[in-house]
C-alpha cells in the first residue's frame, strides 16, 4: 500500500523517485478539462451576450493565452521537483508567500464547491439519493482519492480523458442532430465587450491552474525537456477546455431556456434515457472527480506550505495529510451546499475575481523563474526564513499589491465595475493589465538583487534543483 499512497508533500522529490514522461501531462490535463464546469464556462460567453461564432473564437484565444502561462508554470516541475506554490517563497519570502497562498486556498475551495454542485446533481440522479446527498458522497470520494495522491491522480486523468472524450463525441453528434449548426454560427455581428468577456472567461480558466500545475509534473525525471513539458501540458489543457467550452457555447445558443440552470439534466437528456442516461451521469461525475481531486490535492499542498513557512516543517505524517485534506473537503462541501441555488451568476463572478489576484502572481513567478533566477533556486533556503530569500520580501509583495490595484479600474464584475470599463464599451481587460504591470515592475525591482541569485558553479550544484534531486 505504501507504494500506492504518496509519501511526499512539499519536500523535494529525489531522482530515484522520479518517473514518467512529459506525455503524462497531456492525458492529465485533457481529462481534467473534459468536464461539465468547462462546459458551463463556455456557455457563459453566450449567456452574457456574445453570439456563438465570436464566442468560440474568443474562448480559443483566451485558452491559448492563458494556457501558455499555465504551461510555463508546468515546465518548472521537473526542474525543481517541488510543488508549485512553495516556489513563491523565492519571490515573496518564506513567510511572505502566505499572501498569495491564502487566495489560492480560497480558489481551491471555490472550485471544489462549484464542481461538487454539478457532480452532486449527477451523482444524485445516478444513485437516486437526491442532490444534497450526492454532493456529500462525491466530496467524500474526492477526499479519499486525493489522500492516495500523485499516481492515482494521473491514472484517473488517463481514464477520464478516454471516457470523457468518447462521451463528448457522442454528445456533440446528438447536439448537431437537434440543432442547426449553420444557423447557430451564421450570426457574425461583433461586439468587443462580450468578445473580451469570452476571452477573459477562458483565460481565467487556464490561469487558475497556474498555482498548482507543477504539482503534477514534479515527479518527472529532472532531464525531462522543459519544451516537451510545456507543449504537452498546453496541448492537453487547450484541447480539453476548448472542446468542452465549444459544446457549452453551442448548447447555450441552441437551447438557452432548456440548458441554462439545468446543465446536467440537459446533457443527460441530450444523450437519451435509461442506460445511456446513467452512463452520462457517470461520465459527468468522473470528469468532475478528476478536477476536484486536483483542487483538493492542491489545497492540501497550499495549506501545508502556508503553515510550514511559520513552523519550519518540511515533512508531513500520513495523519497530518489526512487532516489537511479533510479540512479542504469540509470547507468546499459547506460552500457547495450553501451556494448551489445561485450557481451560474456566482461562478462567473468567481472566475473573474480569481483572475484579478492570480495574474499578478503568475507574472511575478514567471519573471523571477525565467528572467531573474534563470531557472535556479536555492532549495534549502526556501525553508529558511533567515536564508537567501528571507522571511518577507516587501518589494515583491508591494509589486503584487500594485498589480492587483492596477486592474481595478478595468474590472467588470457583478459586484464591482471599474471607472474605465464604460469608456472601453464595457470590455474587461483587467487580466491583461494584471499580467503586464507586475511583470514590468517586478523585473525592474528584482533585476539588481544579486543576493537572491544562485550563480552556476560547484556550490550551486549542492543547493540548486540540479543538486537536490529537483
Amino acid at each position: 500500500m505504501a507504494g500506492v499512497v504518496e509519501q511526499r508533500s512539499i519536500d523535494v522529490v529525489p531522482d530515484d523517485e522520479r518517473h514518467g514522461s512529459a506525455v503524462s501531462q497531456f492525458t492529465l490535463w485533457l481529462g481534467a478539462n473534459l468536464q461539465i464546469t468547462a462546459v458551463i464556462t463556455g456557455a457563459l460567453a453566450v449567456v452574457f451576450g456574445a453570439n456563438a461564432f465570436w464566442s468560440l473564437i474568443g474562448l480559443l484565444l483566451g485558452n491559448l493565452l492563458g494556457g501558455a502561462v499555465m504551461a510555463l508554470h508546468s515546465a518548472q516541475g521537473p526542474r525543481l521537483g517541488l510543488p508549485q506554490m512553495i516556489t513563491s517563497r523565492a519571490q515573496f519570502g518564506v513567510r511572505g508567500a502566505v499572501v498569495p497562498l491564502a487566495l489560492v486556498i480560497v480558489m481551491y475551495i471555490g472550485f471544489f464547491a462549484s464542481g461538487s454542485v454539478l457532480a452532486g446533481q449527477a451523482v444524485g440522479e445516478l444513485t437516486h439519493l437526491g442532490e444534497t446527498p450526492g454532493i456529500v458522497l462525491f466530496a467524500a470520494v474526492t477526499a479519499v482519492a486525493a489522500a492516495v495522491g500523485y499516481r492515482l491522480i494521473h491514472t484517473l486523468g488517463k481514464i477520464a480523458g478516454l471516457v470523457c472524450a468518447l462521451a463528448f463525441v457522442y454528445l456533440g453528434i446528438r447536439l448537431v442532430q437537434r440543432a442547426d449548426l449553420g444557423a447557430l454560427l451564421a450570426d457574425h455581428r461583433f461586439g468587443l465587450p462580450v468578445f473580451l468577456l469570452a476571452v477573459s472567461l477562458s483565460a481565467s480558466w487556464q490561469l487558475a491552474f497556474g498555482p498548482y500545475v507543477a504539482d503534477y509534473s514534479r515527479y518527472l525525471p529532472r532531464h525531462t525537456s522543459a519544451r516537451a513539458t510545456f507543449w504537452w501540458t498546453l496541448s492537453g489543457s487547450v484541447l480539453g477546455s476548448q472542446w468542452s467550452m465549444t459544446f457549452g457555447a453551442l448548447a447555450a445558443a441552441a437551447a438557452p431556456a432548456a440548458f441554462v440552470g439545468h446543465e446536467v439534466t440537459y446533457i443527460v437528456g441530450l444523450g437519451g434515457a435509461g442506460l445511456i442516461a446513467s452512463c452520462l451521469c457517470f461520465v459527468i461525475a468522473l470528469g468532475k472527480l478528476t478536477i476536484n481531486i486536483l483542487n483538493t490535492y492542491g489545497g492540501f499542498m497550499s495549506l501545508v506550505t502556508s503553515v510550514s513557512g511559520f513552523r519550519g516543517q518540511r515533512t508531513l505524517s500520513p495523519r497530518g495529510r489526512s487532516a489537511y485534506i479533510a479540512g479542504i473537503m469540509v470547507a468546499g462541501t459547506a460552500v457547495a451546499l450553501l451556494g448551489k441555488d445561485s450557481f451560474l451568476t456566482s461562478f462567473k463572478d468567481f472566475l473573474l475575481f480569481l483572475l484579478t489576484f492570480f495574474t499578478p502572481w503568475s507574472a511575478i513567478n514567471l519573471v523571477d523563474y525565467y528572467l531573474i533566477s534563470k531557472e535556479r533556486y536555492d532549495i534549502p533556503a526556501l525553508s529558511d526564513p533567515a536564508g537567501r530569500y528571507g522571511a518577507w520580501n516587501v518589494r515583491a509583495l508591494t509589486v503584487y499589491v500594485l498589480g492587483v490595484l492596477a486592474q481595478l479600474p478595468f474590472l467588470a464584475t457583478h459586484f464591482y465595475t471599474g471607472p474605465l470599463v464604460a469608456p472601453l464599451g464595457g470590455a474587461d481587460i483587467s487580466w491583461l493589465v494584471g499580467l503586464a504591470v507586475p511583470a514590468v515592475l517586478y523585473w525592474l525591482a528584482a533585476r539588481r538583487d544579486t543576493a537572491r541569485t544562485v550563480a552556476p558553479g560547484p556550490r550551486q550544484e549542492e543547493n540548486s534543483p540540479a543538486g537536490s534531486g529537483g
